[in-house]
Parts: C-alpha cells; sequence; structure tokens
C-alpha cells in the first residue's frame, strides 16, 4: 500500500502519493485568483490528496492562454493566492502552483467559447514563439522572440516564482509541456531558429535550463521545484522520448527534484493512443535512466491502479486530472479501497 504512504520530496513530507494535476479554470480577472479557485483547490485538499497543484500560471500577461488565466506577474495576483495556499496548507496538502508561458497557443478564447485564436480587436494579443510558425492552421503567426525577448522570459519566471515563495507556496512547477512556450523551444517542429537557441538539443534546451536557473535562485534548496515535461509529440521528426531523457539528466543537474511526465499537445494532427495509463511508460524510462523522481498522469482513475504504478517504481507519485474534477475526493476513495486511514478535518467527523 505504497500509494497511501508519506513520502519526501525535498524538503516536503508529502502525506501520500496522490497529487491533483494542475487543469486550467478559465475564470480569472487580471490574472487575479478568486473565490471559485479557493473553494475549487481547497476543496481537493479537503479530499485528502498529498500535492494540490494550481493551474498553469502565466508569468506575463502576454504568456496566458486565454484573457481568463491566472497570473503571477504582479505583486497583487501573489496577495490573491495567500489566503488559497494557506487553506490548502491547513488541510494537510502541499500547496504548489505551476508557472507557465503559452508562447504561440496564447491569446484564444476559453474552451467553453470555441477556443479560437483571438484578435487584439476582439481582446487578444500577439502570441511570442521562438519561431514564426503558428498553431492553428489559420491563425496568425506569433512573433519569434529576440534575443530581449528571450532574456525578458527567463527574468519572469524568476520574478514569478519569487512571489510564489511569497504567496505561501510549498513547490513549483515549471510547465514545459503541451505545446506551451517552452516545450516550443524544445521541439524541432515548432524551433526553426538558426542562433543559439535553436538546431542541436542543447541548445534547444538552452532556454528551459535558463528558466529553471532562474527559478532556483529566487527557490533555493531544499525547497522542491519540478517540471512537467512532454515526453513525445507523437508526431515522427518531433520531440521524443530519447531526447527527453537526455533532458532529465540535465534537468537533476540543474537542481530540478521532480520530472511530471505528460505528451502531446504541441501540434493539432498527432495520432495520441490514450487509453488507461498510456504514458505512465514515459515516466518509468526517465525515473529509471536519468535517476529522478518522476509523476505519472494520463487517464489514471482507479485507486487499485495507482498503487500499482507506484509499487511497481514506474513513478513516485500520481497526479490526477479530470477524475479529481469528477471526485474531488479520490484521495479518500483511495484510502478506504486500500485499507488506509486519512486524517478527516474535524467539521466532517460525523460523516466518518
Amino acid at each position: 500500500m505504497q500509494l497511501m504512504q508519506e513520502w519526501n520530496l525535498g524538503a516536503l513530507a508529502l502525506r501520500n502519493r496522490i497529487g491533483v494535476s494542475p487543469m486550467c479554470q478559465y475564470s480569472a480577472r487580471d490574472g487575479l485568483p478568486n473565490a471559485w479557485h479557493h473553494v475549487h483547490l481547497g476543496s481537493r485538499a479537503v479530499g485528502g490528496a498529498g500535492i494540490v497543484f494550481a493551474e498553469a500560471t502565466a508569468v506575463t500577461p502576454a504568456g496566458r492562454i486565454t484573457p481568463a488565466d491566472t497570473g503571477l506577474w504582479n505583486d497583487a495576483q501573489a496577495q490573491a493566492w495567500q489566503p488559497i495556499a494557506a487553506f490548502i496548507a491547513a488541510q494537510g496538502a502541499v500547496p504548489a502552483i505551476q508557472l507557465a508561458h503559452a508562447g504561440r497557443k496564447a491569446s484564444c478564447a476559453v474552451p467553453w467559447q470555441g477556443g479560437q485564436p483571438l484578435s487584439p480587436a476582439h481582446g487578444g494579443w500577439t502570441p511570442l514563439a521562438p519561431s514564426a510558425l503558428a498553431h492553428h492552421a489559420h491563425g496568425p503567426p506569433p512573433q519569434a522572440l529576440d534575443a530581449a525577448g528571450i532574456a525578458a522570459v527567463v527574468e519572469a519566471f524568476g520574478a514569478a516564482a519569487r512571489r510564489a515563495a511569497r504567496a505561501g507556496f510549498g513547490l513549483i512547477e515549471i510547465h514545459a509541456a503541451h505545446g506551451y512556450l517552452l516545450h516550443q523551444f524544445l521541439s524541432p517542429l515548432a524551433n526553426h531558429r538558426e542562433d543559439d537557441h535553436g538546431g542541436s538539443l542543447q541548445r534547444r534546451a538552452r532556454l528551459l535550463r535558463a528558466v529553471v536557473a532562474a527559478v532556483r535562485a529566487q527557490w533555493p534548496r531544499p525547497r522542491p521545484l519540478a517540471v512537467r515535461v512532454s515526453a513525445t509529440d507523437w508526431v515522427e521528426g518531433g520531440w521524443d522520448i530519447e531526447q527527453c531523457v537526455e533532458l532529465a539528466h540535465w534537468l537533476r543537474e540543474d537542481g530540478v527534484d521532480l520530472i511530471d511526465c505528460s505528451s502531446g499537445g504541441l501540434v493539432a494532427h498527432a495520432n495520441v493512443p490514450a487509453e488507461p495509463g498510456y504514458q505512465v511508460g514515459f515516466a518509468a524510462r526517465i525515473r529509471s535512466e536519468a535517476g529522478i523522481a518522476t509523476a505519472a498522469v494520463g487517464l489514471i482513475t482507479e485507486p487499485r491502479q495507482a498503487e500499482a504504478i507506484v509499487a511497481a517504481g514506474q513513478a513516485d507519485l500520481v497526479l490526477l486530472g479530470r477524475e479529481h474534477l469528477r471526485d474531488p475526493y479520490f484521495a479518500r476513495r483511495a484510502a478506504a479501497e486500500l485499507g488506509a486511514t486519512l486524517r478527516v478535518p474535524e467539521p466532517y467527523q460525523r460523516g466518518w
């Protein structure tokens, strides 16, 4: 029953190995989290998860996926996150936040309004990217970042990490997956640069490694640091698991403690073989070959399935996204099914 056992990550003692994956709520205004985020994240902490991740949180206004994304590019946003992080921690979970920049996938409508690219006339802005290659077939091309723009991105991630510490988060995850800016630099499908940030794997990884260094400068050890990766683009000639394993070696040396192993998101036409646990093998391979802790994600929906992943040493943590939308109390259900116990908040003890 390893899933429900305490586990240490850096300076943190997690009460179990179940986490709530970062899931965008598209419910903020001016990057400020609000009562929705407090209740959404707080209920999952009450539900028993060991880690509760806030959604992909933009480090600059231009880095938002939609105008309704949360942010950490100013101090008012850090202050708005404080009571949310404090409540999560008070329920026994680790409050975590994912820092992100959407790159060429920025400036879109929220999903339930179609998710299409927004023009400046409709509240949008010009997306930024490694190369002037649009994500959407009929979308406007993004602006390729110059050296000053790249330096500004690195600085923004560092500043956001400083604010995350001030807000009371216990874990930062850098979002380098799902086709967003840092993943765009990694993948040869999106990065056609001919300078020091394009071409070889070492050059394509330069921006991510600079971001890790900037975050680490504001988030020193033993505070744990994670990076979410897409282990493959699921497209021939794109980013793949072999490159990802090599990257994980470098990230471990750079001070990263955990690789959160997802996949896809860079191109819309990828053929993704989605089935239960379809990404677990990536977490297992990176854990084994790069010698770094990993988190497994993707169509993990049952307690015994999650237990089997951890017990087999395929991953150190199991992060659930959509299943936590359906069941905020997944961890309590898992404890009951696996014969473990979780502390119940005093106001709820009559129900147990």
